[in-house]
């Protein structure tokens, strides 16, 4: 579990921000009436703010010089009430864009999970778990501000600074050249800023995404790390990842802190020409004090505003990154799908067959040259074999869960890439040494093979396997809670409740590999007997290593370099002693 295992797998890419941004935002079309409302509601808001400078030029350049207290008074009220109804508006708007943006994120994180799961072995096997979960949980998180204030603060703020822009120029176009005049130094020093800034927060959401692989790998693997005493170790690693993600952050930061310093020198140097100007004008008479202090606050709305988009620019960087990592995956395609044109597997027989099937993990290195077969139904069929020969990749082929590189698999005559992949493995059975269990009750991981299953059904898969009397001993039966992945149960006994749950599916082809691996001698027995019976009359392979399991095989398939190398039941590769005689040989000498 080295530092080096978790930062592979992740490259940055490089996808323009606006296109980000523009995938981003087409999430929220589902929701055109609630925006409107939303935008309708700015619109009133907006009006309102540049009102209140032009009723303050009112009262002090009109009312006040004339004494017209009854207008002040009928002013003062009309601007309360504006201002009450802004609050309000206000108030409104964020509580409505919050609902939408929460329903938005829900949205993607459905959309990214169910992709996940179209995704094939091989994307799994390229990418730590953690770092899955990293862009699921983290990464959609990330999402909410960016969703809402895209609304609430890009719409508004830039309609906000046209308005103002337009109303100055009417007034008074010298005042507003003097309050717009450090625009060009301050998009200089911004786009400077943003392209630095963007690739920070990339690699800090990668060292992040580092950080939350490790910890999952290493508490998936605590009783390893425990045993060999390797805590210090890991803690060590522990400590570089983190230091890199501090890193990565102060890095990042350093770039994005500097978008607030730039407005605010802009926004200081703005204000100080047009008070010297307006003040000179005011001298000359070409100009009223009103003007100028409506000036003053427009010049506010015009580059508070622009702090505003900044900042949000800031954030928008930070969180693009996260966008990024997402509609990566989302675009990630399933390398294992359904065809268009793909009909329904009707009901299984049992008949498989390989047809010059050729296969590789790994281009240049092949697994399966050539390899051809056929299997009648019911018929049971072991694979044996060195580590490395291909045995599971013949089962992962049956179910589709990899594409033949060439020849083709095919079940009851059907090629197995002509039909859907749900009808294919709903009417397999498969079980390998990997026993996972899921959090819940024994009963509801037995389920898990048939979600309709009735409780006999249930029942009668565990006696099968002989699991029926360990859990009848438990202090709730059937209705015990199971703590993650079966921790409290023995090896034995959570590849037997496996078992149960892949036969309560009463799959027309059972794939056991290596599923006795972990169980006693004496449980294998009785799990020996329930299997017998469940076979019957069904297609089934066996993979096992246990060549005591596989004796009464219909026939045996001795699987090296890249195919079958030897064929027939156990008595007939005994009689040729070849590469099954030598191989059962060697663990009968080992045994005694």
């Amino acid at each position: 579990m080295s530092v080096n295992a978790v930062r592979e797998d992740e490259q940055l890419r490089q996808v323009e921000q606006r296109v980000t941004l523009a995938r981003l935002l087409r999430y929220l079309l589902g929701y055109k009436k609630q925006i409107a409302a939303v935008l309708l509601m700015m619109g009133a808001c907006i009006a309102i703010i540049l009102i209140n400078p032009l009723l303050i030029e009112r009262a002090i350049d009109v009312y006040i010089p004339n004494g017209d207290v009854d207008s002040l008074i009928k002013l003062g009220i009309l601007a309360t009430c504006l201002n009450v109804c802004l609050i309000l508006m206000v108030k409104a708007r964020m509580y409505m864009m919050a609902k939408i943006s929460n329903q938005v994120l829900l949205t993607v994180r459905q959309e990214l999970y169910t992709h996940i799961q179209t995704l094939g072995f091989t994307f799994f096997n390229s990418r730590p778990t953690g770092k899955i979960l990293a862009r699921v949980i983290g990464d959609v998180n990330s999402l909410k501000e960016v969703l809402t204030n895209c609304v609430t603060t890009l719409i508004p703020e830039f309609l906000t600074i046209v308005a103002v822009v337009c109303i100055m120029v009417v007034k008074d176009w010298r005042l507003a050249l003097a309050a717009l005049s450090s625009i060009p130094l301050m998009v200089v020093a911004v786009w400077i800023v943003q392209s630095k800034a963007h690739t920070r927060w990339q690699i800090f959401r990668k060292k992040g995404s580092n950080v939350n692989a490790f910890v999952h790998e290493d508490l998936s693997g605590m009783r390893v790390v425990q045993s060999f005493c390797a805590e210090k170790q890991t803690q060590r690693t522990f400590a570089v990842l983190l230091k890199e993600h501090r890193d990565a952050f102060v890095s990042a930061c350093r770039f994005a802190d500097g978008f607030g310093p730039i407005v605010d020198f802009c926004w200081g140097l703005s204000t100080l020409l047009l008070y010297y100007i307006g003040v000179n004008r005011i001298l000359d008479g070409r100009s009223s004090i009103g003007i100028l202090i409506a000036f003053g606050s427009y010049i506010s709305m015009f580059w508070r505003p622009v702090l505003n988009l900044s900042n949000f620019y800031n954030q928008l960087v930070t969180n693009l990154a996260g966008a990024e990592r997402i509609f990566e995956i989302i675009d990630t395609p399933a390398d294992i799908v359904s065809r268009e044109d793909a009909a329904a597997l009707p009901p299984i027989k049992g008949e498989v067959a390989f047809s010059h099937v050729d296969f590789s993990y790994e281009d240049g290195i092949p697994v399966l040259e050539d390899v051809s077969f056929e299997v009648k139904p019911g018929e049971s069929i072991a694979l044996v074999g060195p580590t490395g020969a291909g045995k599971t990749t013949i089962i992962n082929l049956i179910a589709r869960f990899f594409e033949v590189n060439g020849g083709k698999v095919c079940i009851d005559g059907k090629d197995v890439r002509e039909v859907t992949l749900e009808s294919l493995r709903s009417q397999l059975g498969i079980m390998t040494q990997e026993n996972f269990l899921f959090s819940g009750t024994v009963r509801e991981n037995i389920r898990y093979g048939k979600l309709d299953a009735t409780d006999e059904e249930i029942e009668e898969a565990a006696k099968a396997v002989h699991a029926h009397e360990f859990i009848m001993e438990m202090e709730q039966g059937y209705d015990t809670v199971l703590k993650e992945r079966g921790a409290g149960l023995s090896v034995g006994q959570k590849q037997l409740l496996a078992f149960a749950r892949t036969l309560v599916s009463k799959p027309a082809i059972l794939i056991l590999d290596e599923a006795t691996s972990s169980i006693d001698t004496r449980t294998e027995l009785l799990v020996q007997e329930g299997i017998e019976t469940l076979l019957r009359g069904r297609t089934s392979f066996i993979v096992a290593h246990r060549l005591s399991t596989i004796r009464r095989a219909d026939r045996i398939f001795v699987i090296d370099d890249g195919g079958i190398v030897e064929m027939g039941s156990h008595e007939e590769l005994m009689k040729k002693k070849g590469e099954y005689y030598q191989l059962y040989m060697a663990q009968f000498s080992q045994v005694r």
